[in-house]
This record gives structure tokens, sequence and C-alpha cells, in this order.
């Protein structure tokens, strides 16, 4: 395998993500979510398909990725087909616009976020 499949990745061989991802691409999905967040914690991981960072910062994610659905309900946005709803993320939690990044959701509020070689499941552990 190349240097660049092994940093890119490789569709061939890549491994399920254990993460119950939901896919987030409509407007209404966001009120969706802020309703469960008054239920259970909801994380948002904005992605940039086209970004060899975002990508490592998703499979870093991923592979330490140990939250039940019960603990934490996770959506997934592909923000370069969904820009829309990447603004108005930032927007409603008035938090800036970054690629990669995760919001954590309580109760309606960003109570969490992290973008780049910040994200990470630990830190994110003594928000849920």
């Amino acid at each position: 395998m190349s240097f660049f499949s092994n940093l890119f990745g490789s569709s061939e061989n890549e491994k399920p993500s254990k993460v119950g991802w939901r896919m987030l691409t409509d407007l209404g999905q966001l009120n969706e979510l802020i309703e469960l967040s008054h239920q259970q914690a909801v994380l948002i991981f904005k992605h940039s398909t086209r970004c060899s960072i975002s990508r490592f910062a998703l499979k870093n994610f991923e592979n330490e990725y140990d939250f039940s659905e019960e603990e934490l309900q996770a959506y997934f946005l592909d923000l370069l087909e969904y820009r829309n709803i990447s603004n108005e993320i930032a927007n409603r939690f008035e938090v800036m616009h970054q690629s990669p990044q995760v919001l954590l959701i309580k109760d309606g509020k960003c109570v969490y976020h992290e973008s780049h070689d910040g994200i990470n499941v630990e830190s994110l552990k003594r928000f849920v």
C-alpha cells in the first residue's frame, strides 16, 4: 500500500465505524437534535471530505469512541455538501465555524466544542 493510501485511507480496507453516525442532511434535523439534547447528549462532528487533517481527526475520533447510543447520539455533517447547515450550527450555537469540529449539545446549548487536533474522546467524556 502506498504512503498516500496510508495517509488518506483506502476504501477497500477501511473497517466500519463503531460510531452509530446519524447523517445530518437537513436543516430541520437541527431542531430535532436540539429537542433530543434535553433527554441525552448530542454530538455533531463537522467533517470536510476533501481535507486530510479532517480525515485524520475523524479516524482517530472513531478509533477512540466508546459511548453507547444511550449516552450520546452522534451526528455526522459533511460540511462541503451541507454548508448551509454548518453555517446555521455556527449561528445557533454561537460557535465559530471550523473544520474538523465537534460540538456537544446538552439541554439545547453547546457545552463543549473543539477542532483539529483538540478533538479527542477523553476530553469529551468530561462533558457527557
